[in-house]
């Protein structure tokens, strides 16, 4: 009885590996259901936009491991009635943006970026606005480029304290296994938490709009594993604390209740940066984008005025 055994725990480790390899492409169909354009850069199709009139101080929007670049569309409006041309973009395998293997560590991101900046002709300085796992990607490219930055401005940024979920955790750590039960129950997981935030109301389920279901696409779950045993598994205290000797105008803005980035990353930020001005938003998780949109333009708008 024991071979008949091994060939069902066999096939049962292979199943989520074969249905990967068999979920649809990110393509040219589903493509065409995206507003703003598309770039072919070092790595692959990058999907972006541009918002507001032209001529303005650029702000690039940087979105976090999971929600692609729609995540920003309640902040856009407030943007750019601050005078900015805000750019979004879809990180490598997110959104509408293409699936590269690879390792998605800083070098990754930070080459996704700069491609495409130089692929638009933006040469003069920029403020980045980097939320979650796009705060670690801005910090990283202001501790490299500090010369490029005018500002950097950070919303429950990850690189200091990160409090993943267990699954997400075994699957970080654990090579093998962890790929295993990404494959296997990542994408319940993931569809789970967005049903969940559901709940926060309309500004939450408007997001889900004309998206597709990236958790059923080829590469979106490798992809979020990745980040996290790359980008999100890194600690910045030493970029923080150089953005700081470099007196680069910082304003991280932080959720209350924020239980993935908890609060405490508040003091880590203040002993590697007390230049860097703090906003703590009341009753925020870490939804905070959608959920309390207002809150934050307004956190973004006394910083520029201060």
């Amino acid at each position: 009885m024991i071979w008949p055994s091994l060939i069902l725990l066999t096939l049962a480790g292979a199943l989520p590996f074969v249905s990967e390899r068999r979920k649809p492409d990110m393509d040219d169909g589903i493509r065409s259901r995206a507003s703003g354009q598309f770039a072919m850069l070092s790595d692959g199709m990058t999907h972006y936009q541009w918002h507001g009139p032209k001529g303005r101080p650029v702000l690039v929007c940087i979105h976090g491991l999971t929600t692609p670049s729609q995540v920003f569309r309640p902040l856009i409006p407030g943007l750019v009635d601050m005078g900015f041309h805000v750019l979004t973009y879809d990180l490598y395998g997110r959104g509408y943006s293409d699936r590269p293997r690879g390792a998605q560590t800083r070098h990754f991101f930070i080459r996704q970026l700069r491609d495409l900046l130089k692929y638009q002709g933006v040469e003069g300085d920029v403020t980045l606005l980097g939320y979650s796992m796009g705060g670690s990607i801005a910090t990283v490219f202001a501790y490299e480029e500090p010369e490029r930055l005018r500002r950097l401005i950070l919303l429950a940024p990850a690189g200091l304290l990160h409090a993943p979920g267990p699954l997400a955790e075994i699957a970080r750590k654990v090579p093998g296994l962890g790929d295993w039960l990404m494959l296997s129950l990542g994408g319940w997981s993931l569809r789970r938490a967005a049903a969940g935030s559901l709940a926060h109301g309309s500004a939450v389920r408007s997001l889900t709009q004309g998206q597709p279901d990236e958790t059923r696409l080829r590469g979106y779950l490798p992809a979020v594993l990745s980040s996290q045993r790359n980008m999100l598994a890194e600690v910045l205290e030493e970029e923080h604390g150089a953005l700081a000797k470099l007196r680069l105008p910082v304003h991280a803005i932080w959720g209350e209740r924020d239980t993935v980035i908890p609060i405490q990353a508040l003091a880590r930020l203040a002993d590697c940066n007390r230049s860097a001005r703090q906003t703590v938003v009341a009753g925020a998780g870490h939804e905070i984008a959608v959920t309390h949109a207002r809150q934050v333009l307004d956190a973004i708008a006394e910083g520029l005025d201060g």
